[in-house]
């Protein structure tokens, strides 16, 4: 009945995941190595969340 109000998890972690790639880059081109690493690490643990979702929300 209310589901029309209830947050997508998956749109919120696509906008962290993007959000994380942007200071990644932002981080490499200041010449930040060690902050584009772990940016991009954490972009990827997100990515793996949203792929695990996508494949429940399949079944």
């Amino acid at each position: 009945m209310f589901s029309i109000f209830k947050k997508n998890p998956l749109k919120k972690l696509t906008q962290e995941y993007n959000a994380k790639l942007e200071e990644a880059m932002h981080a490499q081109r200041k010449g930040d190595i060690r902050s584009y690493s772990m940016l991009t690490a954490e972009a990827e643990q997100i990515e793996n969340q949203i792929k695990v979702l996508e494949k429940a929300a399949k079944q």
